[in-house]
């Protein structure tokens, strides 16, 4: 998984105004093309600086997702039994992990280039595919889509991401699911802050 995550992770790490309203395709094409110019000229993210890793993707990253929506479909039918408090922890710290992880993946770019497929989209749609193709030196490009959903205001926020036909929150399903029944929701809770605490001891030991 943090394979997966290292390779989709340069998406959204930039940030495009709300107000632009841009399509979905010119959304991922705008914010792919300007953040792999920041990691490269980056010379601080490159050396795996941590704090300034943390700040982009703080800043950058989280007004293009839709982190409630992630973390239900990530927990599926468990969701409904959570309080409104657990639910609150959970997409806390399900947007934790996901953050840290981010930043640890920046720090790994090495010259891979994104092309991006055809795209088609009604007038009514409110849900959206946007298809891209990640594309290494030595290696197999790898086909990363980016579902979308339209919110009230126009904007679009992703709600799930597919890495070589793998769904991030279908693969973190399945384990959440064993977690919530060895412990409940909250044996979930402590889980996913447990791994957010290591993770951030991790980050501040390199």
């Amino acid at each position: 998984m943090k394979r997966l995550l290292m390779l989709f992770c340069f998406f959204f790490a930039t940030g495009v105004s709300a107000a632009a309203a841009p399509t979905p395709d010119v959304l991922v094409r705008n914010v792919t093309n300007e953040v792999l110019e920041i990691v490269r000229a980056d010379k601080a993210i490159q050396s795996g600086d941590t704090a300034r890793v943390l700040g982009l993707v703080n800043d950058k990253v989280l007004p293009h997702f839709d982190f409630r929506r992630m973390t239900m479909l990530a927990v599926g039918r468990d969701w409904r039994s959570a309080t409104p408090e657990q639910q609150a922890r959970l997409t806390e710290a399900f947007r934790t992990l996901l953050v840290r992880t981010y930043s640890n993946a920046l720090t790994q770019y090495r010259d891979q280039t994104i092309d991006f497929r055809p795209f088609r989209m009604a007038a009514d749609e409110t849900r959206v595919q946007v298809r891209t193709e990640v594309r290494q030196p030595g290696g197999q490009p790898i086909g990363i889509d980016y579902m979308l959903e339209k919110k009230a205001d126009d904007s679009w926020k992703v709600f799930d991401v597919i890495v070589a036909g793998v769904s991030l929150v279908t693969n973190y399903r399945s384990s959440f699911a064993e977690e919530v029944r060895a412990g409940g929701v909250d044996g979930l809770i402590r889980s996913l802050e447990s791994k957010n605490r290591s993770l951030e001891a991790e980050q501040a030991q390199s």
